[in-house]
């Protein structure tokens, strides 16, 4: 695997200390802490470590409670809540120098038919037909932060293709959705916990940022401040990671600093894999310098 694959697949393979005890390492990825999606990836890898065979994630619910240190690592300690007959319920607690920076509860089930429908996929082009974003030009990614230089310069393990490009260095105003097809960069192992792990890790790319869209304000500009608050992620359908995803995001609403954004992930046949929603803060300082720069809330 190439280097960011391999790095994230061992991001996300955690260091059991206990049973019911995780390590997990930290990387700085451009981002000034820690970048959500780790540490949800994270706690949902801890917690499916201590389940019965045959139990899969359905939903999680997560909240952001301090920022993460990029240069230490996170302990995930684990509370076996329940294992009923179909459901299990973990309750995960992220410790990072001694104070709790996050913390999720995750519902587990063991598979079982029933009724079925799903809302349709819309109608987009598909991901070959949409041309990857262009590099950010030399002479103006000089003229940026350091850290969102880094940013906007890696190369990551995902890939990501916008049905509508915002120019986010310059961002105008326009109404609060976007559709964005990703994938992981090159083909992984089958097992479905790496993919769900692997998908929550991806889910907290462009979520929050599409709450800015009407106000023609972007992460990348100093006096915007933004952060997770919270997160919730359904599993619905098997899928893969590795294969094109859909990403469907609205923003219904933005109002005391803070921004709500849904999102529904397709596969390319049209199938309703995962639902996600979020709300984070976005809040404009007049002091440029006095923001908390969070460049990974695309």
């Amino acid at each position: 695997m190439t280097p960011p694959v391999s790095e994230l697949i061992d991001l996300l393979s955690l260091e059991r200390l206990e049973d019911n005890l995780f390590r997990g390492q930290s990387r700085d990825i451009g981002t000034k802490y820690v970048f959500g999606g780790q540490v949800l990836g994270q706690a949902l890898s801890a917690s499916q470590a201590t389940l019965k065979e045959g139990r899969t994630a359905h939903s999680l619910h997560a909240y952001f409670l301090r920022a993460g240190d990029i240069d230490a690592p996170i302990v995930y300690q684990i509370d076996r809540t329940r294992d009923g007959g179909s459901f299990s319920v973990r309750r995960v607690t992220a410790i990072q120098h001694g104070q709790v920076i996050f913390f999720m509860a995750a519902s587990f089930q063991q598979d079982e038919g029933g009724a079925e429908h799903q809302l349709s996929m819309p109608q987009v082009p598909m991901p070959e037909d949409i041309e990857p974003a262009p590099a950010v030009p030399q002479k103006v990614l000089s003229t940026l932060p350091i850290k969102v230089q880094r940013w906007l310069s890696r190369q990551g393990p995902f890939e990501f293709r916008h049905v509508y490009p915002r120019d986010e260095l310059n961002p105008p105003k326009r109404p609060p959705y976007q559709q964005v097809w990703f994938r992981l960069n090159e083909r992984v192992g089958d097992a479905p916990e790496l993919h769900r792990a692997l998908l929550a890790y991806a889910s907290d790319f462009h979520l929050l940022g599409t709450a800015t869209f009407p106000h023609g304000i972007s992460y990348y500009q100093p006096n915007v401040q933004m952060a997770s608050l919270d997160h919730a992620l359904w599993f619905h359908r098997p899928f893969r990671a590795d294969e094109w995803l859909l990403y469907s995001i609205d923003a219904p609403s933005a109002q005391d600093s803070r921004g709500l954004a849904r999102g529904q992930i397709y596969d390319r046949q049209g199938r309703l894999v995962a639902s996600t929603a979020q709300e984070g803060l976005i809040r404009v300082v007049g002091d440029a310098g006095s923001a908390s720069h969070v460049p990974a809330k695309g």
